[in-house]
C-alpha cells in the first residue's frame, strides 16, 4: 500500500486522498487541480478513458490517479473504490460532479426515458457514490472525519427554461445533500456548490455567440469559470468549513438574486 502525498507546509490537504468524479475536463478537473495543488492525492474518474489518461498527465507524478468508467455502472463504482483502498487505505473528501443533462426543450414535451436517465445519473449516481464511500470498510471514510461536496446547480433553485428536468434533478442533489448531512453528522459534512453558467464544453449551449449578453445579466459582470467553482468545493472539503455542514452554497456571480435563471 502506497502513501498519499507527503505532507507539505501550508497546504490544506496535505497527506490527503481526493475522489473526483467526472474530472476530465471542465468543473471536475478544475475542482481536482485545486484539491492537488493544495497537497491532496487526487483520484479521477471519467467515462472515456483516453480523455482521462490526458488529464491526469497534467498532474505532477504520482500524485493523480484515473479509473474510466461510466458513473452508473456498479462495478466501476467498486473498482474505483477497491483500487483507492488497496493503494491509499483511506478516503478524505468525495466530489460528486457527474452530471448529465442530454435533452433541451420544453418540459412538458420530455421524452420520459430521457428524464429517467438524468435522474438515474445525476440523483441515484450521486447517492450511490456517497453510500458507497461510507460503507466500504477499506476507506475509513466515516473514522477520517470525511467530507463530501456534491455539484449542483441554481437550475434547481429557480425555472430555467429549457433545461427544467436538469434542472429537476439537481434539486434533488440539493435536497439529497441536507438529507445525508443530517444522518451522517457529526462524523461526515456533506455540501454542495450550485454554479450558474460556467465556461465550459457541457454549458456552451448556454452562452455561445452571445457571451457577452448573457455575462451583461450577471452583477459580478462574467460567467464562472471551473476555478471559481473549484474554489468553492476546496473551502467546503477543507478545515475552514469544519462547523459547516448542509449547505447548498450558490456559486453563480450574483445573477439568481438579480431575478436571472440558469
Amino acid at each position: 500500500m502506497s502513501e498519499p502525498t507527503a505532507p507539505q507546509s501550508g497546504q490544506r490537504f496535505a497527506g490527503q486522498v481526493a475522489l473526483i468524479t467526472g474530472a476530465s475536463r471542465g468543473i471536475g478537473l478544475g475542482i481536482a487541480q485545486r484539491l492537488n495543488a493544495e497537497g491532496a492525492t487526487v483520484i479521477l474518474t471519467a467515462r472515456k478513458a483516453e480523455a482521462l489518461a490526458e488529464a491526469v498527465a497534467q498532474f505532477p507524478d504520482g500524485t493523480a490517479v484515473g479509473i474510466a468508467g461510466k458513473s452508473d455502472d456498479a462495478a466501476h463504482r467498486a473498482e474505483v473504490f477497491d483500487t483507492i483502498a488497496e493503494k491509499f487505505g483511506r478516503l478524505d473528501v468525495l466530489v460528486t460532479n457527474v452530471g448529465i443533462n442530454p435533452v433541451y426543450g420544453p418540459l412538458i414535451d420530455i421524452d420520459l426515458d430521457a428524464a429517467r436517465k438524468i435522474l438515474d445519473v445525476n440523483v441515484i449516481g450521486t447517492l450511490a457514490w456517497i453510500q458507497e464511500a461510507v460503507h466500504h470498510e477499506g476507506l475509513n471514510f466515516r473514522e477520517n472525519k470525511g467530507r463530501v461536496v456534491s455539484i449542483s446547480s441554481v437550475a434547481g433553485q429557480v425555472p430555467s427554461p429549457g433545461i427544467s428536468f436538469y434542472g429537476i434533478s439537481k434539486a434533488a442533489v440539493s435536497h439529497l445533500t441536507r438529507s445525508l448531512a443530517v444522518e451522517l453528522g457529526p462524523d461526515i459534512r456533506v455540501n454542495a456548490v450550485a454554479p450558474a453558467v460556467v465556461k465550459t464544453d457541457f454549458a456552451t449551449a448556454l452562452y455561445e455567440g452571445r457571451e457577452a449578453e448573457v455575462a451583461a445579466t450577471y452583477p459580478a459582470g462574467r460567467l464562472g469559470t471551473p476555478e471559481d467553482i473549484a474554489g468553492a468545493v476546496a473551502y467546503l472539503a477543507s478545515a475552514d468549513a469544519e462547523w459547516i455542514t448542509a449547505q447548498v452554497l450558490t456559486a453563480d456571480g450574483g445573477v439568481i438574486t438579480a431575478g436571472g435563471s440558469a
